[in-house]
């Protein structure tokens, strides 16, 4: 696979189990993900109220009928910047065996072209502090660590 047989679509329903098991495939996603076979339905779930949120995109990178990579790309309205809407990148992954390709590059850079294009005045993302790797790739596509981010659990 080269990075040029790669293609950007929505996320399909029978792409959540791909994407499940991309999302579980850290140190961090292990704790928090349940790769079952059959999926909990609450994944199912999530997927739908995702499809219907017209401020919400998920989408997929594929390669020869395999889903290698994913995204999901958060569109928020707000009243800070002047009324500014900024695009919020979550749950970008690629599959372990098919980092290095330019995958991860391409899915990001689809992102931000469609934040621009849904009039975003910026994107953003969070990553956590132990994902050093990660920080270096953003870092190498133009973004700059420039919030503290803090979580609460519920």
């Amino acid at each position: 696979m080269n990075e040029k047989s790669v293609s950007i679509r929505p996320a399909r329903r029978e792409d959540v189990a791909a994407i499940v098991a991309m999302l579980a495939d850290d140190h961090l996603g292990r704790a928090r993900e349940r790769v079952e076979d059959p999926l909990p339905g609450s994944y199912y779930q999530a997927f739908e109220r995702v499809a219907r949120d017209q401020n919400l995109t998920l989408v997929v990178a594929e390669s020869e009928g395999r889903v290698v990579g994913c995204l999901q790309l958060a569109i928020l309205p707000g009243i800070s910047t002047q009324g500014g809407i900024r695009g919020l990148l979550e749950d970008v992954r690629v599959a372990t065996d098919c980092r290095s390709r330019g995958i991860g590059e391409q899915l990001v850079q689809w992102a931000i072209a469609e934040a621009k294009a849904r009039g975003c005045n910026l994107v953003e993302l969070l990553t956590h502090q132990t994902r050093t790797d990660a920080q270096r790739f953003y870092k190498r596509l133009g973004f700059a660590a420039s919030h503290v981010g803090m979580t609460v659990r519920f």
